[in-house]
This record gives C-alpha cells, structure tokens and sequence, in this order.
C-alpha cells in the first residue's frame, strides 16, 4: 500500500535525511520526500500496521531533523 503525507522540513539537505530515516524504518518498503512539493511518499511493506509504522517513522525523523513534521 502506498500513502501520501503533508511534511513541514527546513531545507531540501533535511528532507533527504528524513527520506533515509524513514527508508530505515521496519515496515516501511521504500519511501520519497519532495521538498519543493513538501510531501512524503510512503510504501508500506506487506500486513505492515500503517498508523503504527507512521509513529515509528515520525520518531526516526525527529532523531535525524528534531523540528521536523510528518501529518499523519
């Protein structure tokens, strides 16, 4: 399952990093963060919990960017 997410990121470096922390996230299959169009583009892994791997996904990128957001 694929899903679109609103983000709020400072630069095109931070969204980059907030990519791989989120490609890096268990659940997740592979992910795309557009910084000019300010969305995230996520493809979960199959029977993956969507809200759960958000939460996750979420918490990965405060670790790397922390006044970053993800509008779940």
């Amino acid at each position: 399952m694929k899903k679109s997410y609103e983000i709020e990121v400072d630069c095109a470096n931070c969204a980059n990093k907030m990519e791989e922390a989120a490609k890096n996230t268990k659940g997740v299959a592979n992910c795309t963060v557009n910084f000019m169009t300010l969305k995230m583009n996520v493809e979960f892994e199959e029977g993956a919990d969507e809200k759960s791997v958000m939460k996750d996904v979420l918490k990965n990128c405060k670790k790397v960017e922390d006044d970053c957001e993800i509008y779940i």
